[in-house]
């Protein structure tokens, strides 16, 4: 650090005091979108290693696909932020993170391979702090125990100034999830339990706080969650058939009479591009998901080559018949095999209804399919009762399901646009 002077205050700006200063077992972050919660906790992070010789990090999130763009980014972020990208080596296979002047190291983990996740030893030091991002999607308790408990044994006389804790930040979709209970509903010293928004983050522009007033006004259900930091409150769920469960994949394939979905719903600036990927059984009415694209800001370019590389070239794929130009230009880039979903009257509820029908098996992979199943909802008035509608949200992959089952249906009775 010799030589190098950097202002605290000014980098990490307001807003997290608390934060910053506990040092208790568990530091719990539901914040709202733009909340500074996860850039906050890269700089914490960096710091730390920097400050405690023998401290090393883990760094989780439920995929570990998820975390090369998410906490890996955040992690350089915050050591170029910090002025220090001299100080540091940053791997990319596997991810890896080396503080040099030591050999401490930020290594990173997802929870789809446990055996990598319980057995974790460190060359320098002690293993003592854990930073777990979109806590949400670890929709299990017992899989957060687990982590838990791979933090453990004495810390050595050398290092007596460390202490062991667990940073866990996330949006909090739905107030029936675990981490309520676990760490907002009860009064533990060793718990600090915290909410945070958009309003600490003073680096936001004209334009970022009108994105904000323009969910208030249009979507206030949103706001509440992606702009207040407030515990969503799900009821009439459209969904309730699933279950999230490993399977494997090529075991599903090789049933008799099971066919391949695919599914795709355009979006770009605000609304993510979403492909689902299923396998149904019709006969025993299952249907698998297994797959997932998920991701903002993605041109028709970006979409097919990512579609290629996950393996999907090939298939044949039922594409929201809102863009004909979109569906064209895949085309002519190579996915031969999509076409536009049908229109038709009542074609939503129709896919709705016929799709409650089946027993939905989820993959634990596919993090952002749970989390919009586990929030679509039916519609209000503003009186409180449900209407027939769903609500116009985390509907990117329920559309993408809905049209990829289109050619399951046999007649004219079911469209799916």
């Amino acid at each position: 650090m010799k030589g190098i002077t950097v202002n605290l205050p000014d980098v990490v700006g307001r807003g997290y005091k608390q934060f910053w200063n506990f040092k208790g077992r568990y530091r719990v972050v539901k914040g709202s979108r733009a909340s500074k919660k996860s850039k906050t906790t890269a700089l914490d992070t960096v710091i730390r290693v920097m400050k405690y010789p023998g401290a090393n990090v883990l760094v989780i999130r439920k995929t570990y696909r998820t975390l090369h763009d998410s906490c890996f980014a955040d992690l350089k972020w915050a050591v170029h932020r910090l002025k220090v990208d001299h100080l540091w080596q940053f791997k990319e296979s596997p991810l890896e993170a080396i503080y040099l002047p030591t050999g401490q190291k930020i290594l990173f983990r997802g929870l789809d391979d446990p055996l990598k996740v319980t057995s974790i030893t460190v060359d320098t030091g002690v293993l003592c702090f854990g930073w777990i991002e979109e806590a949400y999607e670890i929709m299990s308790e017992d899989d957060f125990n687990m982590l838990d408990e791979s933090i453990r044994g004495e810390i050595p006389e050398e290092y007596k100034g460390l202490w062991k804790q667990w940073t866990l930040t996330f949006n909090p979709w739905n107030e029936r999830h675990w981490l309520k209970s676990r760490f907002f509903d009860v009064e533990d010293p060793d718990i600090l339990a915290i909410t945070t928004n958009y309003m600490c983050n003073e680096w936001l522009d004209a334009a970022d706080l009108k994105l904000f007033e323009d969910m208030k006004v249009r979507n206030p259900r949103r706001y509440q969650v992606a702009g207040l930091g407030n515990w969503g409150i799900v009821e009439g769920l459209v969904f309730e058939n699933w279950e999230e469960k490993n399977f494997d994949v090529q075991e599903i394939r090789s049933i008799p009479g099971i066919k391949s979905v695919t599914g795709l719903d355009f979006g770009y600036s605000n609304d993510p591009t979403a492909l689902f990927c299923g396998l149904v059984d019709e006969k025993n009415k299952e249907l698998y998901v297994f797959d997932e694209l998920y991701q903002t800001g993605l041109v028709n370019a970006a979409i097919y080559k990512k579609i290629v590389e996950m393996g999907y070239g090939k298939e044949k794929i039922i594409a929201e018949s809102a863009e004909p130009k979109s569906i064209a230009e895949l085309r002519d880039l190579g996915l031969q095999h999509i076409k536009p979903a049908r229109k038709g009257r009542d074609s939503v509820n129709n896919g709705i209804q016929y799709i409650q029908n089946y027993h939905i098996t989820v993959h634990p992979r596919c993090v952002n399919f749970l989390t919009e199943i586990s929030n679509y909802s039916w519609s209000q008035d503003k009186f409180g009762k449900r209407l027939n509608i769903p609500i116009d949200d985390f509907n990117h992959l329920m559309d993408a399901m809905r049209y990829s089952m289109e050619d399951i249906v046999r007649g004219e009775t079911f469209s799916f646009d």
